[in-house]
Order: structure tokens, then C-alpha cells, then sequence
């Protein structure tokens, strides 16, 4: 470590100590140079998990962009706002399972999870959750998932 005082790199540390709940070190060091004494902090430097989009871009997982999309769907529909936190941590935790090893998930995936989890929950949310994901070209194609999503229920 530079010392901030005489900027040499022969140092040693006087004391160390763990900090919030263990995610980082506080240590206290001389300068073996000038004597100046400084402190360093040491922490976990975590690579952040990242979604693939369908053009090629990588983005950081945003939990607020996928709180919106089941909020949305989940719109006057009989869930709380804790309900909605928890749907969505699952979903996340799920997520980040499936993306462990490489630390990302597709855009695909993580839409296939959502419907997943609101096809068991809320029919109607699933609905209005897939004709935005799935981008329906036409009434067709709304009709055919409702009909899909009935006779998954009928099963």
C-alpha cells in the first residue's frame, strides 16, 4: 500500500479488524519510511450479474426494470406491494441460480421465469405480462395464448 505522506510502499499493519458483519477489513498501517500512519479498508469486489439482450448489448441486472414489468402486470389485480417484493425476489433468486456459473441470464430466460411465476399465481397477470413479452402481432395471437392459458387450467 502507498503511504499517502511519502508515497513509498514499505508499510505494515498495526491492526486489523472486520467490519459490517464481515464484508470488509479495516486495517490500521505505518509507514516503515516516515512513520506516517493511515488507514485501509479491504473489501469483496463482486462482478455484477448481468442480463444478455436480444441485440447482442449486456446490461447489469436491474431489479427495479423487473419490479415495474410485475407491477404492471400485477396492476389491479388483489396482490400487495409486499406480495409484489416477494414475487420478485424469488424470481430474482431463481435468476441469479440459473446464471450462477456465468453470472448472467438471457432476456429470454428471464421473461420465461415471470411467466413461469405468474401463470401459477394470476392468470390475467400472465396474460397481460405475455402480450407485452411476447409482442403479439395481432388479436390472433392474443386469443391463441388465452386459449393456451385456459387449457393449462383445465388440466
Amino acid at each position: 500500500m502507498r503511504c499517502p505522506y511519502c508515497g513509498s510502499f514499505d508499510d505494515k499493519v498495526i491492526e486489523s479488524r472486520t467490519m459490517a458483519s464481515g464484508e470488509s477489513i479495516r486495517r490500521r498501517r505505518e509507514c516503515l519510511s516516515c512513520g506516517y500512519r493511515f488507514t485501509s479498508y479491504e473489501h469483496i469486489e463482486e462482478k455484477p450479474f448481468m442480463v444478455a439482450k436480444k441485440d447482442g448489448r449486456r446490461e447489469p441486472f436491474n431489479r427495479a426494470k423487473l419490479e415495474k414489468g410485475i407491477s404492471r402486470a400485477l396492476e389491479k389485480r388483489p396482490f400487495s406491494s409486499a406480495m409484489i417484493e416477494q414475487i420478485v425476489s424469488e424470481i430474482e433468486d431463481k435468476a441469479v441460480m440459473r446464471g450462477k456459473v456465468s453470472r448472467e441470464i438471457s432476456t429470454a430466460e428471464l421473461g420465461e421465469l415471470v411467466l413461469q411465476h405468474l401463470h401459477e399465481i394470476d392468470k390475467v397477470a400472465y396474460i397481460r405480462f405475455a402480450s407485452v413479452y411476447k409482442h403479439f402481432e395481432n388479436l390472433d395471437e392474443f386469443i391463441t395464448e388465452v386459449k393456451n392459458v385456459e387449457g393449462k387450467q383445465h388440466e
